[in-house]
Order: structure tokens, then C-alpha cells, then sequence
């Protein structure tokens, strides 16, 4: 199997890394989007087991983290499990495009350092948390107290951008995607320039 290349879209909730990312995948036939294993409930009727996550409960997803199927996993919260399945990279490799992850911030730096040099490891930020507190209440998807964790969680995942290869500040959209268009060219294509 021929080994692609791994970009890493990473951010806090809210930051627009899920925005960029089918951007991304619209305009670029060669990317093949890793889907994700959760342990989260499916926020809306039409998320669909193996296309937007797979869906395990805390105990399959226990059970597959003692099978060693995972890349990398992670217990955001009680029994709120994420990880990435080795079985993803076979599949999208298999199909010779390069490997495109939505990821939370330690995800994706446990996923640089899983595929080193074959990585691009992106952190998406906005210009200011209160931005950020903004975008998270206009989403409209949680409740009081998840707000507030997912808050509090994001000013913390602010410390590792500097681990991350580039910052990509998401403060006007349509400049934000030709920006994120440009790092996939350069990066597939092997240019050292990163914006």
C-alpha cells in the first residue's frame, strides 16, 4: 500500500476547523476525510454512523482501545471518548489520496507525532476568545454547562499552538480557505513556503 501524506486541521470548538476541512474536501479530489470514532450522542437526526462519525458506545470503544485498533484515542470527558482507527489510514491510502483530519488540539499532535515528517500539523484559531465564546453561542448546539467546558477546555488548548507546524487565524472565512488552499498545495506538493 502506498503511503499518502496526513493534514492535520486542528482547533478549539468554534474555531472553524470543520468549515475549512469540507472546503477542503470539495476542492481537492486527492483528500479522503478520516472519520473519527466517538462515544458522543449524535447531535442532529442526520449524522450517519460511518460517514460523519462512528458511533461506539463508552464500552466498544474500551473494548477497541484494548485491541490496539487505534492510532490515537482520547477521554475528553467521562466516558466521552474520540479516536482515529488504523483501519481509516489503510482505507484512504488504500484509495491513494492523502489522509485529511478534523481533530481536537491533543488529537492532533498525537497524530504529528504518529506520522512525523508525513504530517502537516495546522492550528485554527480565531482573533479572540470572545470571538470564539461568540461563535460557540451563535452554533447553538449546547447547553449552559457543555459552553462552559467547551470554554474552558479551548482557552487551555490555546497553550499548544506553538507545537503545531502553522496557525491558521480564522477571522475572515474566504481569505481563511485560500490560505488553508495554499498549505495543502504547497505541503502535497513538497514547497517548504507555508503562509
Amino acid at each position: 500500500m502506498k503511503q499518502g501524506k496526513a493534514i492535520i486541521f486542528s482547533a478549539p470548538s468554534g474555531s472553524g476547523k470543520t468549515t475549512i476541512v469540507r472546503h477542503l474536501l470539495s476542492t481537492y479530489q486527492n483528500l479522503g476525510f478520516s472519520i473519527s470514532a466517538c462515544t458522543r450522542q449524535r447531535r442532529k437526526q442526520n449524522e450517519i454512523h460511518g460517514k460523519d462519525y462512528y458511533f461506539l458506545t463508552p464500552e466498544e470503544f474500551k473494548q477497541k482501545i484494548a485491541e490496539g485498533v487505534f492510532v490515537e484515542w482520547e477521554q475528553v470527558y467521562e466516558d466521552l471518548y474520540y479516536g482515529t482507527l488504523k483501519s481509516e489510514i489503510a482505507r484512504i491510502w488504500g484509495e491513494g489520496k492523502h489522509i485529511l483530519f478534523d481533530v481536537d488540539v491533543k488529537g492532533g499532535l498525537s497524530l504529528k507525532r504518529y506520522f512525523k515528517d508525513r504530517a502537516l500539523a495546522v492550528f485554527v484559531k480565531v482573533p479572540s476568545v470572545e470571538e470564539l465564546a461568540q461563535r460557540l453561542r451563535y452554533r447553538n448546539t449546547e447547553t449552559k454547562e457543555s459552553f462552559e467546558q467547551r470554554l474552558a477546555k479551548a482557552e487551555s488548548e490555546m497553550a499548544y499552538e506553538k507545537e503545531f507546524d502553522v496557525t491558521l487565524i480564522n477571522a475572515n472565512l474566504d481569505d481563511t480557505l485560500k490560505k488553508a488552499e495554499a498549505l495543502i498545495e504547497a505541503f502535497i506538493q513538497d514547497k517548504q513556503q507555508l503562509v
